[in-house]
C-alpha cells in the first residue's frame, strides 16, 4: 500500500479498535509474543541482510543497535508478555465528581487514536510500539529507516500472524515500505489522519519533527546525560556505575555522555576511572577532558569545543570539573537534552538540591542512567524517552498513549 493507503486504512480501523475488551488484547499480545519466537528463523534470516548492508557504512555501536540475536527475540517477546499483565488504561475513570445540580461528570481515559512512529535502526522498537499500541487501543503506523527495513518487515509479519489467529484486525500495525524522505514528510503532514507522532532518533529527525510536522508531535530525547560525582561520593561506587552507565550499551539514550567531577577529589577519583574505563580491556573509553582534568590525566585528550554538547554513542566519555554542586547544576542546564542525568553523594542537602534543581525527565540518586527504560519502570516497554513536558515526560508506556474525555451524566438539566 502507498502511504496515504496506509493513512486511511490506519483512520478506518482506529473507529473500532477502542472498543476491544481487555481480554481480546491480552490474548492478542500473547499470540504475536509467541508467533515473534516462532518466525525467529526468518527474523534473523532478514536482520543479517540488514546487518550486512551496514557493514562499513555504520560504527560498531550502531551496528550492535542493529543486530538481533535469539536472545534478543525472546526479550522482545517477553516485553510483549509484560504489557500483556500491565492494567488495561482504556475505559479507566481518573476523576468522577457530582456537581451541586446533580450532574455526574467522569473524566475517562480513552486511545488516542493514530499513533504513528518515526524511527531508526532499532528493530526492537518495531514490537515495543505495536503491544503498546494494541494495549493502549491505538493503532500503530511504523516508519523505520532503511537501515532496519528488513528486520521490520519480518517482525511485523510475525505480529500481524498473531494478531489474525486472535482476530483482532492485523491492519492496527502498518508499515510504511517507503523509507524515503518523503514518506516521513507525509506522516508529518497527515493532519486529520494521524493523531500523534513519535520520533525516535537522532537529533536530526527529532529536530525536522519538531520543525516540519502539522501533527502533535512529542519529542523523545537525545542523550546527553551526565553523572555527577560530588566530593562526598563514594569512588568505587562511582566507578562502577559510571563504567555501567558508559560501557553496558554505549548506543542507547540513556547511556552517560558526561561525567562532572568535583575538582577536591578529581586527584584521586579520575586516575580510578581511567583505569577501569581506559586500560586492558577490550572496548577502551576515550576520555575528553576539561584543562583541570587533563592535567591530572595528560594521556587523555583535551574536550574540543562540541564535546560538553554531543550526544557519542560510542566509548567515548566528556569529563568536566567543577567546584561544586551549584557548578554542576548550572553546567547540566546549559548542556542537557534533559534526559537523565545522576548524582553519586552520601551528602543529603547535595542530594535534594540536586534532585530538586535539575530539570530532566529521569533524576538519579547513587545509580546508573541506564534505568531510564520502559521495562525496567515496570511499564513493560516504551514507544520511546519523552523529554518535554507536555503531555509524557519520561519513558512512554500505556498511560502515556491514552488521552481522556468527559462523560456527563445527567436526569433532564438544562442550563
Amino acid at each position: 500500500m502507498t502511504t496515504k493507503e496506509i493513512l486511511i486504512t490506519a483512520k478506518d480501523v482506529s473507529r473500532t479498535l477502542g472498543a476491544l475488551t481487555t481480554a481480546q488484547k491480552n490474548k492478542a499480545l500473547l499470540l504475536m509474543a509467541d508467533e515473534l519466537i516462532e518466525h525467529t528463523d526468518a527474523i534473523l534470516e532478514a536482520n543479517a541482510i540488514d546487518v550486512s548492508a551496514a557493514e562499513g557504512r555504520l560504527s560498531a555501536v550502531m551496528i550492535d543497535r542493529l543486530k538481533l540475536d535469539a536472545k534478543r527475540i525472546i526479550a522482545m517477546a517477553d516485553g510483549i508478555r509484560e504489557v500483556a499483565k500491565l492494567p488495561d488504561p482504556v475505559g479507566r475513570v481518573i476523576s468522577n465528581i457530582t456537581r451541586p445540580n446533580g450532574l455526574q461528570i467522569a473524566k475517562v481515559s480513552v486511545p488516542v487514536g493514530v499513533v504513528a512512529i518515526i524511527y531508526e535502526s532499532r528493530p526492537n522498537v518495531t514490537s515495543d510500539a505495536a503491544a503498546l499500541a494494541l494495549k493502549s487501543g491505538n493503532v500503530c503506523i511504523l516508519r523505520t529507516g532503511k537501515d532496519a527495513y528488513n528486520s521490520a518487515l519480518a517482525i511485523v509479519g510475525a505480529l500481524r500472524s498473531g494478531l489474525l489467529k486472535s482476530g483482532v484486525n492485523p491492519d492496527m500495525i502498518q508499515l510504511i515500505s517507503d523509507t524515503t524522505r518523503q514518506s516521513a514528510t507525509e506522516l508529518m503532514e497527515a493532519v486529520g489522519y494521524i493523531d500523534l507522532l513519535i520520533p525516535r532518533g537522532g537529533a536530526g529527525l527529532i529536530k525536522a519533527c519538531v520543525e516540519t510536522a502539522k501533527v502533535p508531535v512529542i519529542q523523545t530525547g537525545t542523550g546527553i546525560c551526565h553523572i555527577y560525582v560530588h566530593k562526598t561520593a563514594d569512588l568505587d561506587m562511582a566507578v562502577d556505575i559510571i563504567d555501567n552507565a558508559k560501557t553496558s550499551r554505549p548506543s542507547v539514550c540513556n547511556a552517560a555522555e558526561v561525567c562532572i567531577v568535583d575538582k577536591e577529589i578529581a586527584p584521586v577519583f579520575l586516575p580510578k576511572l581511567y583505569q577501569r574505563l581506559c586500560v586492558g580491556r577490550a572496548n577502551n573509553v576515550e576520555l575528553r577532558c576539561d584543562e583541570c582534568a587533563r592535567a591530572i590525566l595528560p594521556e587523555a585528550t583535551l574536550a574540543g569545543q562540541n564535546d560538553f554538547d554531543t550526544e557519542f554513542l560510542d566509548y567515548i566519555l566528556a569529563v568536566k570539573t567543577v567546584s561544586g554542586v551549584d557548578e554542576a547544576i548550572t553546567h547540566i542546564a546549559a548542556h542537557s537534552t534533559h534526559h537523565s542525568e545522576a548524582i553519586i553523594s552520601r551528602d543529603d542537602e547535595a542530594i535534594a538540591h540536586f534532585t530538586s534543581a535539575v530539570d530532566s525527565a529521569a533524576v538519579y540518586v547513587n545509580a546508573s542512567t541506564r534505568f531510564t527504560d520502559g521495562g525496567e519502570f515496570g511499564l513493560g516497554c516504551e514507544m520511546g524517552i519523552s523529554t518535554q513536558k507536555l503531555h509524557a515526560r519520561g519513558p512512554m508506556g500505556l498511560c502515556e498513549l491514552n488521552t481522556y474525555k468527559y462523560v456527563i451524566t445527567g436526569n433532564g438539566q438544562t442550563r
